[in-house]
């Protein structure tokens, strides 16, 4: 059993013993520092927050916690009920709220829950004021409303479909093109918002021909909920079944997305953002973009190719969205199927992500491998590598660092080390002796030794330090 506080929310396994778990007393206290900050932030005689979840069992008795907690300081709710993450940021600003709380572990089992703390924009907190709101936890000196101004609670109901109409209403979104091609595709909704979210949207784009597996919304998930390769069999096997055109997975919360090809192969979760970004990179006369570091190099590659500028942030996607401001990107996301287009809203969104990608389709008029194919092709192995808890981490990789000082290397999170188009990704873990090691080739096979490469410099390293 877990509990995790960090500069993001709080996460943890239901149940179990206070402090140690993700108990009714820890919903209490951080909601309760996440009301304080809030309060810090502004001066307002009225104070709202948006809340959303999605559909795990746990669901319903966090989120009457969060919202009873949230009144008791005079704030009022506005409870969007079963949503989506993207969904939720999108309402934050258009009901003028001053902040939001997303109740979700994301691809995280069921037995997990969490608390994702959004700001005024809908977009999740930066690591100072997730430090300020730790802080005011740990401090538990927390002061509540007199009977007299206890704060509402509402309801709303219309926040997805405002969330499609303004997906439909971008000039990278034709449904024309869509409805004509008469797509048929089976959505795996892992019993979750997907369930609802994602065939609404398909229905607005003109797709009738649809397929929901574990479709019904009760969180408990028929599979490991990461959409992943391993985890989508039963997606793959129902497309080929079905001749549907496509395949979609989703996470619990519809953050990231990952596509099935038409033979059942599977599109590639890294490059689900290379494929929207071609799309919407053709849209303008020069594009930036941006993912993160730990991402695949095809983005690189088809942005360079439309004549913009390629940055790769931190892992994260807080990091991503305030390198994406810096660099003025159209569009950016990160490599485990989430997409984020400012011209909606600065979140990973997989809805936006299926209406684009959709479009590239149609009016691409190839089949989905085909679509694959004209993208460079490259491999991601992942690794990592323990070591002994009296060694520095950070030691280790300054020394790996200084082995490779002739190669171009990016310091901003880890050490990432690139060969000319291969690259290798080292990052510590926050929580133990890991170094874990991403390194990506135009081969399997290449990427593997490379990793390996780097796993017997770092045992010969730590040797010497």
């Amino acid at each position: 059993m877990t509990l995790i506080k960090s500069i993001s929310g709080i996460r943890g396994t239901i149940g179990g013993v206070p402090g140690e778990n993700l108990s009714p007393l820890d919903v209490v206290k951080f909601t309760s520092a996440y009301g304080m900050w809030l309060k810090q932030q502004e001066q307002t005689s009225e104070y709202k927050v948006v809340i959303g979840r999605d559909a795990r069992v746990s669901g319903h008795l966090i989120s009457n916690i969060v919202s009873g907690t949230l009144m008791g300081l005079g704030i009022h709710v506005i409870d969007l009920g079963l949503s989506t993450t993207p969904t939720v940021e999108m309402a934050v600003t258009r009901l003028s709220a001053q902040g939001g709380i997303i109740l979700t572990a994301s691809h995280n089992p069921k037995q997990w829950n969490a608390l994702k703390l959004l700001n005024y924009k809908g977009e999740f907190i930066s690591e100072t004021d997730g430090q300020l709101i730790l802080k005011l936890a740990e401090a538990e000196q927390f002061s509540y409303a007199d009977v007299n101004h206890i704060g509402q609670y509402q309801t709303n109901t219309d926040s997805l479909d405002y969330h499609i109409e303004q997906i439909l209403a971008l000039p990278y979104v034709d449904t024309e093109a869509i409805k004509a091609k008469q797509f048929t595709v089976v959505v795996d909704a892992i019993n979750s918002s997907g369930s609802f979210a994602v065939p609404a949207l398909l229905k607005a784009l003109g797709v009738n021909q649809i397929h929901v597996l574990n479709e019904t919304p009760n969180g408990h998930f028929a599979h490991n909920p990461e959409p992943l390769p391993e985890h989508l069999s039963e997606l793959s096997s129902t497309v080929v079944k079905k001749q549907a055109h496509l395949g979609i997975s989703v996470d619990p919360d519809v953050d990231r997305l990952a596509l099935v090809n038409e033979d059942g192969e599977m599109f590639g979760e890294e490059y689900t953002l290379v494929a929207v970004a071609d799309y919407v990179l053709k849209f303008h006369e020069k594009g930036n973009t941006v993912s993160n570091l730990s991402s695949t190099r095809a983005l690189r590659d088809v942005t360079e190719k439309a004549g913009g500028q390629y940055n790769a942030s931190a892992v994260g996607e807080v990091n991503v969205v305030r390198m994406m401001k810096e660099t003025n990107a159209v569009i950016g996301g990160e490599g485990n199927g989430g997409i984020i287009l400012p011209d909606l809203h600065y979140g990973r969104d997989a809805l936006v992500g299926i209406a684009i990608f959709l479009t590239h389709l149609a009016k691409s008029g190839k089949t989905m491998s085909v679509l694959r194919k004209s993208y460079p092709s490259y491999h991601i192995s992942k690794n990592k590598i323990e070591l002994t808890p009296e060694l520095n981490v950070d030691k280790v990789l300054d020394a790996v660092h200084q082995k490779y000082k002739s190669q171009p290397v990016n310091t901003i999170d880890g050490v990432k080390i690139e060969f000319s188009k291969e690259w290798v990704h080292l990052r510590k873990s926050n929580t133990e002796p890991i170094i874990r090691i991403y390194s990506e080739s135009e081969s399997i096979t290449t990427a593997d030794n490379l990793a390996k490469k780097i796993i017997e410099d770092i045992r010969e390293l730590s040797k010497q330090l």
